[in-house]
């Protein structure tokens, strides 16, 4: 990614009381394996699959709940298609999709960890990923390890300035080709005009 497009975002996660942090080779491996990871907990853990599924298989009635069509088929085991990240590392029971070999990760992060900093990361993703768009950038939201408060420990040790960062969100980015498009309701069917 051009480095122009990389300080335009950060600029944006700064502007929402954020810092966006791109780590080194070796962070964003790390980094990697822990998303993998808490996906391998996730699968394990029958509560969180049995949650997965009711998201992913909820009421076709009601839109927009679940991703429906729009995120394709499921694989064998009821899961919503991943990329494999870690495939060019080990061999995958799962074909892996085509990608880049060395994936662009950034750490969105706050200088602390309460619930004003979680609203400060919000409002920085929003901005982070409004800018990404507007720069044909695809942007994939890994919060898996943010789940599993070891994981989440890894991702906050990885070294970014003086001092430690509390990481927010783990943001993938890159090109790519176009994907599914969700189906977006008309104006009249969201906006309320009576009085």
């Amino acid at each position: 990614m051009p480095a122009a497009l990389l300080a335009e975002l950060a600029e944006a996660a700064q502007a929402g009381g954020a810092r966006l942090h791109l780590p080194y080779q070796r962070a964003t491996d790390r980094g990697l394996r822990s998303t993998w990871e808490a996906e391998s907990r996730n699968r394990s853990d029958s509560g969180r699959a049995a949650e997965s599924r009711r998201w992913a298989d909820g009421p076709r009635s009601s839109p927009g709940f679940g991703p429906g069509p729009a995120a394709g088929p499921q694989d064998a085991l009821d899961r919503l298609p991943m990329r494999d990240f870690g495939a060019h590392r080990r061999p995958s029971a799962l074909p892996a999709l085509p990608c880049e070999t060395h994936p662009a990760l950034v750490l969105l992060r706050t200088a602390h960890d309460r619930r004003a900093d979680w609203l400060r990361a919000g409002q920085a993703l929003e901005r982070v990923l409004l800018v990404a768009t507007a720069g044909g950038v695809r942007a994939s939201l890994l919060h898996q390890a943010l789940e599993w408060t070891d994981l989440r420990g890894d991702l906050d040790r990885v070294p970014d300035g003086d001092y430690r960062r509390h990481t927010q969100m783990v943001i993938r980015l890159g090109y790519g080709p176009e994907g599914p498009v969700s189906p977006r309701r008309g104006a009249a069917e969201v906006i309320d005009l009576g009085g």
